[in-house]
């Protein structure tokens, strides 16, 4: 994918997948429209967490896609891995979110700064879905402003006590294995913040409120607190004061896969009208054939191949070892803008229809809003972005 080759006159780009990644894409399509799709309105109206997936995910290697083979994981590139974000997002944008907090937040963090020991003991049984992760940045305090952690943690003995609390953990009531961010050096700010493994079952640890939603409601989003929370000390992920820097090499990875779960759902939204258009007729004839509507379905497929080469593009430059962090935030804002604008267009071609549920560019429309706030709101990929121009950091 996105690779470069050397051709007359000069360099060519080839855009397409290869067999093999056409290959995943079809597999994972397969088993969302097979097993997912039937159950996808049930889910959101109950707000029910399919656990019951999460077994037939593992079986495809989905849980540990980038993970190397050693650990348990499937050991594909980051291009495949948000194609096969994108195909879960298509159906359904809560499994697909699942699969990105468990993969590229929770297994990624502790792949990127874990020690031998510890992608051993945490990450092989994530990567074979065993266990169910959860990453914990957030708080009620702290959200575009991450520095300002207010989670605690400090050193007694052979153990680290953690106290605080965490706000829009995915899958948190589920996790079996949290990462989360403490402060273990308040003078140093930044600086002083740490990552911690932590393990469902940890003395203190305990899962508060879980959040009612307004989209992606079959996706769980909870509430993280520690209470006096006691881990052992070789669970502190990465070197003491390294947390916040290990966490933005994470983001920038994690708003890639954000992205992908944007493009998946537009593409999704873009899907149902173009079929919607073909057969609600009006005037005689299917809207369809009408100009305005032709111009929207136009500009929807446009905005979504545009959206989805810069998320290849961030994913490509990934897998080659490259530094992603304006490429990442581009992707993800352009992705998460623009699947808002899709959806709205696909609830305005549907007309009243678009606003009833036995339709799914409601559930669409409520869903991608996510993608503007999650990992990043669009205001802070747009700070991003201008840093990244103005320090000219270069490609």
């Amino acid at each position: 994918m996105l690779r470069a080759r050397v051709g007359s006159p000069g360099w060519r780009l080839d855009f397409e997948l290869t067999e093999e990644q056409r290959a995943i894409r079809h597999s994972v399509r397969e088993f969302a429209e097979r097993e997912i799709r039937p159950h996808v309105s049930e889910w959101d109206e109950t707000q029910h967490f399919p656990a019951e997936i999460l077994p037939h995910l593992a079986r495809l290697g989905l849980m540990g896609v980038t993970v190397p083979p050693q650990y348990g994981g499937a050991g594909l590139g980051y291009a495949e891995y948000v194609t096969i974000v994108e195909e879960l997002a298509r159906v359904d944008g809560s499994v697909a979110l699942i699969v990105a907090a468990h993969n590229s937040l929770c297994a990624g963090h502790i792949a990127e700064a874990g020690t031998e020991e510890q992608k051993r003991k945490f990450l092989s049984p994530l990567a074979r879905g065993e266990k169910l992760g959860c990453w914990s940045l957030t708080e009620p305090q702290a959200g575009s402003d991450a520095g300002g952690t207010h989670t605690t943690a400090r050193r007694e003995g052979t153990a680290w006590v953690l106290n605080g609390s965490k706000t829009f953990a995915s899958n948190g009531s589920h996790a079996d294995v949290c990462v989360a961010m403490a402060v273990t050096d308040k003078a140093a700010q930044k600086h002083g913040i740490s990552a911690f493994i932590i393990e469902r079952g940890a003395p203190g640890f305990r899962v508060g409120k879980k959040e009612n939603k307004m989209g992606l409601r079959a996706s769980d989003t909870a509430e993280i607190i520690f209470e006096d929370c006691c881990i052992p000390a070789e669970n502190c992920l990465g070197k003491p004061g390294a947390g916040f820097i290990d966490s933005l090499k994470v983001l920038d990875k994690g708003r890639v896969s954000i992205a992908a779960l944007a493009v998946g759902m537009a593409q999704g939204a873009f899907e149902s009208s173009l079929n919607y258009a073909k057969q609600r007729r009006q005037f005689g004839r299917p809207i369809a054939e009408f100009e305005a509507v032709q111009w929207k379905l136009a500009d929807m497929a446009t905005d979504i191949e545009a959206a989805r080469l810069l998320t290849l593009r961030a994913a490509a430059r990934v897998d080659r070892g490259l530094r992603v962090t304006r490429e990442s935030a581009m992707a993800k804002l352009m992705a998460g803008e623009m699947a808002v604008k899709v959806a709205n267009e696909a609830v305005q071609i549907h007309g009243g229809y678009g606003l009833i549920k036995d339709y799914p560019v409601e559930k669409y429309y409520r869903d991608v809003k996510l993608c503007t706030i999650g990992e990043g709101t669009s205001e802070i990929q747009r700070l991003v972005i201008s840093r990244e121009l103005l320090h000219d950091s270069g490609s």
